[in-house]
């Protein structure tokens, strides 16, 4: 069974910094591309940042330079470091998979999400 469980969301004042983490099992970890997503209220899932098993990362737009994708292969785990956090940042912020399963087969997979909230 594959498991995606996202932690380290709150609340934080404009300008301040959250770490995001997820931890994934089920997978070839190392294997797989990982992405965060993040969804506000009325508004469409959104692509944040991605990193491919290869360490290739890319970012939207609105995010260069504050928010930093990494990863950890031993840990089975992929991180979202957040700065300079936006008002308009809130949304609820999931981890995604895409990759080889431990039990076979490719699956894109998404965890339950974690809230973030900034306020003004």
């Amino acid at each position: 069974q594959v498991q995606l469980v996202e932690s380290g969301g709150g609340l934080v004042q404009a300008g301040g910094s959250l770490r995001l983490s997820c931890a994934a099992s089920g997978i070839i970890f190392g294997s797989n591309d990982m992405a965060w997503y993040r969804q506000a209220p009325g508004k469409q899932r959104e692509l944040v940042a991605s990193i491919t098993s290869g360490g290739s990362t890319n970012y939207a737009d609105s995010v260069k330079g504050r928010l930093i994708i990494s990863r950890d292969n031993a840990k089975n785990s992929v991180y979202l470091q957040m700065n300079n956090l936006k008002p308009e940042e809130t949304a609820v912020y999931y981890c995604r998979a895409y990759g080889p399963r431990r039990v076979g087969g490719i699956l894109r997979s998404w965890g339950q999400g974690t809230q973030v909230t900034v306020s003004a």
